[in-house]
This record gives C-alpha cells, structure tokens and sequence, in this order.
C-alpha cells in the first residue's frame, strides 16, 4: 500500500486497492432505513451523496488531466473536502450559498437538488428525494469543467475564472482571494432579515410600510451559508466577518449566518497550529459553535443539520467546524513532499472521506466494494468524456468579449429613472416629500452648501428608493462628522440609517450583502485614507461581481467617501489625496463634486445607475469643500447654489463621464483641467488672468473613472494650451490619465501639469508646501502662455 501518494494516479489506485480490499457486510440494511444505527442519514441518501463525492474527485482527476496537456487552467481541487456534500444536503437549494474553492461535493448535490426538484432538506421527507443519480450531476460535471478550461460557454464566469456560482442554485460566485466573501455574507443575512421584517410589518399594515421594497431572490426564511479554509481565520476579513455577526447578535441584529470553516490544517504549505482553529472559533462571541468530522459523511451531515437548523430557527450566526483532509496539494504544482513527510501524508490519506463513505455503504450492505468501483468507473467515464467534449468549446476571442458583463452602462435608462422619480417627486409624491422635509423643502431654502446638497439629495432618493438605506460609523445619531446625514434618521427611522461597528471592511461587506439582497445600500467611509485598509471588498469583491458571473449577480452601491486634501486639522489621516487605487480598479465609478449644483445630480446618476446596472459607484465628497460659501471674496456666496427641486431634475442630469466647463474672460487662451478642491483654486486663478487679458477654459472633471475624454479632447484643443491642476500625488495622480488621454488622442498642443508632491499630507500649515495651490497655478499658466 502506497503511503506518499501524490499524484491522481496514486490517488486513483489506492482508492481501488482500499476498497477492493473491504470485506462486504453479512447482511444488507433497508436502503430507506437509517445508513447506521442512530443515523438520521438514509441508505438512499448516503448512496446519492458518495455519487457526488465520487463526482467530485473524478472532476479533480480530469482538472489534473487536462493540465498535462495544457487544456486545463485551474488545478486547485476539493480532494479530501469531498464532506461538503453533506453540508449542501442538510441546506435547502434556496439557501444562498457563497463557496470556498474547495467546495466541489457541494456543487453537485445543491446542482441535482435544483435540477430534480428536491423538496427542502429539512422538510418531511426531504432527506430521501430521488434524482440524486450519477446523471443528476451530469449539469455539474460541465458547469466546473467548462470553467476549467476557460470555455466561453461557461454558464457561471463565461470563462473568465473558474468559481464555483450559478443564480438558479442560489451559489454566489467568490474569488480565491481569502475571505474576502465572509463580509458579504454577514451583509447579505443582515439585508435578508431586515427586509423579511420590514416586509412582514408591510403585510400586517396592508402594505403601507415596506411597500415598493424590493424582495430579496431568496425565501424569507433562508439563511447564508459562507465556507472558507483554516487558513483564513487568520485574514483580516475573516476576523472583520465573525466580529461584525457578532458584534450584531450582542446589539439584538438577526444575522442568519452559517459560518463553514473546512479545517485540512494547512494554509498551501504552512500548518495551522494544533487547537488554534477550534480556539479561536469557540472564543467568538455571538457566534455559536458547532463541530464535526468532515470526512464521516453522518457525522458531517448530522453536525452541519444541526447547525443549519439552529440559524434557520434562531436567525442568529454560527460556526460549523468541519475536520477534513487536504490530498493531491493545494494544486498540480504543488510538491507537498517538500513540506509533508510520508507518516503525514498517510494518515490524511486513511481519512480519505470518499473512502470512508464507501467503507460506510460496504459496511451497511448497501454495496458490495465491485458495484463501488463500478459506480466510480462509471462516473469516471463520463466525466472524461465530458472533458473531452468541453475542450473544443470556444474561447473568449476578444477584449470586447472579455469585458462585457464587467461594468455595463445605460445612460438613457438611469436618465429615464431620474426623470420618473421627478415625476413621482412632483406628482402623486409630493405630499410624502413636504412631510418628509417637515415642509421645509431644499429647494425654498435659498443656496446650499455643497454638504447640505448631498443631504437633501439624500433625502430625495430614500423617498424614491424604498429599497435605499444609508448607513456607516457616526452616520445616524449624530448624523456624520461633518453634518451631512443629519436628520436622516429622524426622517426614515433606524431601519434604513443606522450606525455600524467601527471597520470599514464591514462596512462596505455589509454594502455588498445587502446590495445582493436587494437593497441599494449607501455606506460612509468616514475618510479616504481609511477605505484603504477595506478596499479589496471594492476591488476583490463588488467590481468582479457581474464580471464572474455574466451578470447573473450583481451588488449596486453607491460608498460615499468624505475626502480629499485641503482640511486645516488631521494630518495624513484627514488629509488623503490618493484615489489611484480606485481608478484603477475595472467598472468602479468614481465621482467627485466640487460644487452644491453638481453634487446633488451627480449622486442622483450614481443611485439611478446602481438601480438600473448594478454599478457600484465611489461618492468622493472634498472635505474642504462641505462648508465653503465664498469664491472670490468674503461674503459674496458665489460657492452656494439653489437646490433644484423636481422640476429641474431632468434639466439638471449630469451623465456618468460628462464633464463641466467654466468660461472665465473674453478670450479663449489655455484650458485648465482639474476636479474638487482644484476647481475652486482655479476658478480663482482665472480671474486672476482674466484681470491681465488671459481668457480661460476651466473643465472641472467632475467623474475621475470613467474620466471624460471626449470632453477632455476637446477642450484642449480649442485652446491649444493645457493645465492639468491635480490635487492628487505626481506620481499615480489623476494627471497621469488626463495627460495620456490627450497623449493617445494625437493632442499635439503645449501640455503642463501642476500637481502635489509625492509625500503624505503633513499636519497643519506645512501641508501647504506640499498641496497644489492658486499661485502655483497662476505661474503654471504664466508659464503655458509664454511659450
């Protein structure tokens, strides 16, 4: 007998020597009757599910085997985690379910739950439903063997990755960066029973409260099931997740979360510490703990319905700890010889749980080890032949295919939603509206702050998306730390503007929960420099959303951001004038106003394209900017502007990517390009000019991705001469993308930039000798004209 098997091969002949090895039962057990004495599990059952851990590990083989001739693209198998199968059984099919990569058994029960029509597993009768064949799983087989070799016929990423999702099975496609899908998890449980409440409240009034509410696509009573590895305990976002569904079960939040931590003990090559993974999920507050050997399939099964039917009951978090095994290493070039030695390695192998589920039936009589081997040849059979098939399948063939589910865009349709909702605003709503201004609408209260703009425009679009909520640290009582939520909650009440636990990975997890959940979430990062620690969930998480999964999912957000340098306190911390990790990341809107009239359509365009594309968009507010009133002098209210009621919303519509332009003096000598902070700076600056004869285009941005290039374009070349004010880094900075832009256009005018110096913002009045300001500006343009 082998004892360092590595290879598929090994691994194949040593699962037939064990199990033709086995001494069959001397009497057969009722294949309707418990699998074993003080089971739950079905003989019936027990024999579905080895079909689907069998399928599984024969789709690791054909991964493996379709690596060695350079038609497979993904090797990081579910060998020895093949226990998850009991977890998809004990689970309803409509239980949203967001996946580790491990989770391949799973995948072929929640698969031939869906396609035969399985009753729910914890509904009389549910636990012998038929169909759960060796062709049940057929659909599976193809599903993951088409994202191995990156088939544009892929139902789930169309070949873009291979994860583990699909809508019609409630599967939430997750990245294999670690943990990063538990934030939305406890987001998505949140939103789930906020709206199962608000929803119920609706009924029992005749539908006067949560009315318009947008329903979840999953039964009220669901629960989210999250699975994840050893591992990941230890990554930020794991923490953040058990720590924020803890965090709500103390405060008296329902969460219907179940946690499923798959422990093999390794981490690629490094080993978890012995004891430390049970420790530390036991030592969570809030979340209840629940354990079970996950490569005993009753054992495994009975553990995970338990703990199912606790959350489902409860409505409140838990952690099912499932002992399994890691065989073939972490992926086909993983030599685990190098780390693991031969006693190790056997041990994992003798807890193989495909085999200890054949030595289950054999034991039980329900199978004779030949009929074993001869279900698992055949299941072989018709995995490889599907491989063989899959591997002519097309590819995706060009960029545009490529990048078609990741950001889609309907100006006209989000124009069209803004233009209803100033019909509902002014018509059959504009009772609810004056109740909901208390009769003080923003638009009878004379020029606005750029701060009190996105607070009416707040407003406005929760009474015309009931599905709106707002939320993040400080939002709701005290109504941000800069006043611009206040009232909110007073106005629409703690279910839809609440306060959060400190931790902007939860934060925006929650967003992305609730937004798949149905709702149109709105969180607050309270300052730039603190969404950096959080941003994978936008980059990892929210903007790969609908480009894995063709645009079957989809999480809409619209991350208001106070920002930006220029704030007179703080230091490095208040003052973050770096935004180049957002425009980098593909289909992310980043939008920043600089001024009150723009800032309120602006954020009516990210809501109505969050609604209508499921855009996740990043609301950039300049701090500096929140309270200014004056231009050019003390007094004169020129940074003010009247907020336009419904009748201007349609006039008013500022499209994604459009910027704004400024005349300034007679003549049309340079354009400045600039956004925030900068547009004041350089409205300031033209006037400057234009007392010397100096006429100037000043083009505030206004949208940082998509930036505005046919704008850009041309205005530049009306003048011939650019600026490019960036009040972000030289290096990195915005003016990098505007200067390319002109670069990649054939712009063959003079081209100058005026931008910050490569270094944080220091505290107090140092920070000027670093930021851009008027004067440097004004030379910047003396210099342009003087060529």
């Amino acid at each position: 007998m082998l004892c360092d098997v590595t290879t598929p091969q090994d691994l194949d002949d040593r699962f037939r020597e064990s199990l033709a090895a086995l001494a069959g039962a001397a009497q057969r057990r009722d294949p309707d009757q418990p699998v074993r004495d003080g089971a739950t599990l079905t003989g019936t059952r027990a024999l579905e599910l080895f079909d689907a851990q069998v399928t599984s590990r024969q789709l690791d083989l054909a991964a493996r085997w379709l690596r060695s001739f350079d038609e497979g693209f993904h090797t990081i198998g579910s060998a020895g985690h093949e226990g998850n199968a009991a977890v998809a059984a004990a689970l309803r099919p409509t239980d949203p379910a967001l996946l580790h990569y491990r989770s391949g058994a799973f995948y072929c029960v929640r698969a031939a739950q869906v396609q035969s029509g399985e009753p729910d597993a914890d509904a009389p009768g549910g636990d012998d439903a038929d169909g759960a064949t060796p062709g049940a799983y057929a659909g599976a087989v193809r599903d993951v063997l088409r994202g191995v070799v990156a088939s544009s016929e892929d139902p789930v990423a169309g070949g873009r990755d291979k994860v583990f999702g699909r809508a019609d099975l409630a599967i939430v496609p997750t990245t294999s960066t670690i943990a990063s899908h538990l934030p939305r998890a406890v987001g998505m449980g949140l939103a789930l029973e906020r709206l199962r409440r608000l929803d119920g409240i609706g009924r029992r009034l005749g539908g006067r409260t949560g009315a318009g509410l947008t329903r979840p696509p999953w039964p009220s009573d669901a629960l989210v099931v999250c699975s994840f590895g050893d591992a990941s305990i230890n990554h930020a976002s794991a923490t953040a997740a058990l720590n924020t569904a803890g965090w709500c079960d103390h405060t008296g939040l329902r969460v219907p979360v179940l946690f499923v931590c798959e422990d093999n003990g390794l981490g690629i090559s490094v080993r978890s510490p012995e004891g430390w993974v049970e420790t530390m999920l036991r030592s969570r507050p809030g979340v209840r703990y629940f354990g079970a050997d996950g490569c005993d399939l009753v054992g495994a099964y009975e553990g995970a319905a338990e703990a199912a039917a606790w959350v489902r009951r409860h409505r409140r978090p838990a952690v099912l700890h499932l002992s399994t095994v890691r065989l073939m290493g972490h992926a086909g070039a993983d030599a685990e010889t190098a780390y693991r030695g031969s006693d190790e390695i056997a041990a994992d192998l003798e807890r193989d749980p495909v085999l200890a589920t054949a030595r289950l039936l054999v034991d039980a009589g329900l199978a004779d080890p030949t009929e074993l081997i001869a279900r698992y040849d055949e299941i072989g059979w018709e995995v490889r032949k599907t491989a063989e098939e899959v591997i002519g399948e097309p590819k995706l063939a060009s960029a545009a295919d490529v990048v078609a589910p990741l950001a889609p865009r309907r100006p006209l349709r989000a124009a069209r939603v803004v233009a209803d909702a100033a019909a509902r605003a002014a018509g059959p709503g504009a009772g609810a509206r004056a109740a909901a201004f208390d009769g003080k609408l923003p638009e009878l209260a004379g020029p606005l702050t750029l701060a009190q703009s996105v607070n009416a425009a707040l407003a406005d679009g929760m009474l015309d998306h009931p599905e709106m909520a707002v939320f993040g640290e400080d939002v709701a009582a005290r109504g941000g730390v800069y006043g611009v939520t206040e009232g909110l909650r007073e106005r629409f009440g703690v279910s839809r503007v609440f306060d959060t636990l400190l931790d902007e990975t939860s934060v925006l997890g929650l967003g992305l929960g609730a937004g798949m959940a149905g709702m149109l979430p709105v969180p607050e990062i309270q300052y730039l420099a603190y969404l950096h620690n959080a941003e994978d969930q936008l980059r990892g998480e929210a903007a790969t959303m609908q480009f894995l999964s063709r645009g079957a999912f989809r999480n809409p957000m619209v991350v208001r951001v106070a920002g930006l340098a220029y704030e007179k306190f703080g230091g490095p911390f208040h003052n973050d004038n770096s935004v180049a990790v957002l425009r980098d990341v593909p289909g992310l809107v980043v939008a920043v106003p600089a001024r009150a009239d723009d800032a309120a359509p602006m954020l009516r365009s990210c809501l109505a394209s969050a609604a209508v594309d499921g855009s996740v968009c990043v609301f950039l507010e300049p701090i500096a900017l929140y309270h200014t009133r004056d231009l050019y002098v003390d007094g004169d209210g020129e940074w003010l502007d009247p907020y336009q009621g419904p009748g201007g919303w349609v006039g008013a519509h500022v499209p994604i990517g459009r910027a704004r332009v400024y005349g300034v003096g007679s003549a049309e000598d340079i354009t400045i390009i600039t956004f925030g902070n900068g547009v004041r700076m350089s409205l300031r600056a033209a006037a400057h000019l234009a007392a010397e004869g100096v006429g100037t285009r000043v083009v505030d941005l206004r949208w940082l991705s998509p930036l505005p290039v046919p704008d850009i374009i041309r205005e530049a070349s009306a003048t011939g001469r650019v600026l490019v004010v960036d009040e972000t880094r030289r290096s990195g900075g915005v003016g990098e993308g505007v200067i390319a832009a002109l670069v990649d256009a054939g712009y063959v005018g003079a081209a100058r930039r005026v931008a910050a110096v490569d270094t944080f913002v220091p505290l107090g009045p140092a920070a000027r000798q670093v930021l851009v300001s008027e004067e440097a500006i004004t030379h910047g343009a003396r210099t342009l004209l003087a060529r």
